[in-house]
């Protein structure tokens, strides 16, 4: 498996620090307003990526912050805390407007067919992990203090920037940020004080002040909690390289002393025709808004879907309708191919040519189109060409096996898969033909399958178990 590796600027092959074991850490939500349709990008891929993972038989042990404290306004570490913000814009407590969009987000997710992480993790659940790494980077003698915190002195890391490929020297003093009391326009803060004339609903005790986290203390201390100081993958936008991964990186390394993480990935922006989508450009759109337009998230995930990751993504109503469309074809053309009952040949070249194409730094577009291609070809068995698609959908996530309402049920160890309603009997017919089969007793697998048809239901193999339609 090659992936493209952000710090490298090329594809590598995927060599996880423990065979077979992936360690993944994803950046989750700020949880002050809904995930825009730009942000959902991001979590599509980054479920491709674990999907694809797993495919390839990786147990993932993947970590996804929350972060519900400390992201502010700026960059430029100045500004109001975004929790705190829409806290007061919503009047409601930072506990409860974090609660409400961390559920919200949730929600998204599944809407889209997203496998949740492994582990959760709230920022206000690891203040005291984060608190350790500041003190730790304060021994070592990379801080400082100003009035409005404990910032870290990027002139104290030779390779600061590395993955970024930022010129330190070239950037000039305030260019980037207002400098403040920093000493240089890349330094940020690790911890913020408290203005003294202004109390916080979040804060804590800590280096002789109330104070809060910086944003990028947050991930370096929960991701090395969970993955250890050194772990394989880490994902985000192309908008973390310069600031946010740049800085977790420093920090994170600074502590140990260790190569942080060993591949970076970044997926691209959604746009549309005025820019990149972005609260701040007030050009968002949601899952709910689409839904109220009458389309599926799982359009919009087919529509994320038809572009590599590495590519920007042009947004507009005509494209995901067309997404839809083709969404709604690839559904059909798998319903017609269940109601066939036609032998062929085996599919085996079509799994060779999905399995290198998401393995190509998840060439997800030219996956899709071998699904087609298999799925429109009229060599290939019905059979075969629905095993592939439940195959071939643990990496796309587009819900294949319910193209019709699958309905499914395990009677004395077998799985077995049914359309509408079916007697019993005919489950019960099902069930001791596979037992007979999986035994490769073939005359009376014959036997049974033709009882089956003269109930008027087909039975097909897949790899879940048997599948009964009506005739």
């Amino acid at each position: 498996m090659k992936i493209y590796n952000t710090m490298s600027r090329k594809k590598e092959e995927f060599i996880p620090l423990e065979k077979g074991k992936v360690g993944l850490y994803t950046c989750g939500p700020t949880v002050y307003s809904v995930a825009h349709l730009g942000n959902l990008r991001a979590y599509i891929f980054d479920d491709i990526l674990k999907r694809a993972l797993l495919y390839n038989g990786f147990k993932v042990k993947h970590v996804m912050n929350i972060t519900d404290v400390g992201h502010l306004t700026s960059d430029g570490d100045s500004g109001d805390d975004k929790i705190e913000k829409g806290a007061t814009k919503e009047n409601l407590t930072v506990w409860e407007i974090a609660h409400k969009y961390t559920e919200i987000f949730k929600e998204d997710i599944e809407k889209l067919n997203i496998v949740p992480p492994s582990i959760w993790c709230k920022a206000t659940d690891h203040i005291k992990e984060q608190i350790a790494l500041v003190q730790k980077l304060i021994d070592k003698g990379y801080t400082y203090e100003t009035k409005d915190g404990i910032y870290f002195d990027t002139s104290k890391l030779s390779d600061y920037g590395k993955l970024a490929r930022l010129d330190k020297e070239g950037l000039e003093a305030g260019k980037r940020v207002d400098l403040g009391e920093k000493k240089h326009p890349t330094d940020f803060a690790l911890w913020k004080f408290s203005p003294k004339d202004k109390k916080r609903q979040m804060e804590w005790d800590a280096f002789g002040h109330k104070g809060f986290p910086g944003w990028h203390i947050e991930c370096s201390a929960m991701s090395m909690k969970y993955l250890g100081e050194t772990f394989d993958i880490h994902c985000g936008g192309v908008d973390h390289i310069p600031i946010h991964h740049t800085n977790e990186i420093a920090q994170a390394e600074a502590a140990t002393g260790k190569t942080f993480v060993n591949y970076w990935m970044h997926n691209e922006f959604l746009v549309v025709p005025s820019g990149k989508m972005a609260k701040s450009e007030g050009n968002i759109a949601d899952i709910v808004s689409l839904e109220k337009k009458g389309f599926s998230p799982l359009d919009y995930r087919y529509f994320c879907l038809l572009t590599h990751y590495r590519k920007q993504l042009m947004f507009s109503m005509e494209a995901l309708e067309a997404a839809k469309n083709a969404l709604s074809k690839l559904r059909n053309k798998i319903k017609q191919v269940m109601e066939e009952d036609k032998e062929g040949e085996s599919g085996d070249k079509y799994e060779k040519e999905f399995s290198d194409a998401i393995n190509d730094d998840l060439n997800i577009p030219k996956a899709l189109g071998i699904l087609w291609d298999m799925l429109n070809d009229e060599k290939v068995g019905s059979d075969d060409k629905i095993t592939l698609v439940m195959e071939f959908d643990k990496v796309l996530g587009l819900d294949l096996d319910k193209v019709d309402e699958i309905d499914s049920e395990t009677i004395e160890g077998v799985t077995v898969l049914w359309t509408g309603k079916i007697p019993q009997d005919v489950l019960n017919l099902a069930v001791l033909r596979e037992k007979v089969r999986k035994e490769k007793k073939w005359k009376e697998s014959d036997e049974l399958r033709e009882k089956i048809k003269e109930e008027g239901y087909s039975v097909k193999d897949t790899k879940e178990g048997p599948y009964l339609k009506k005739i």
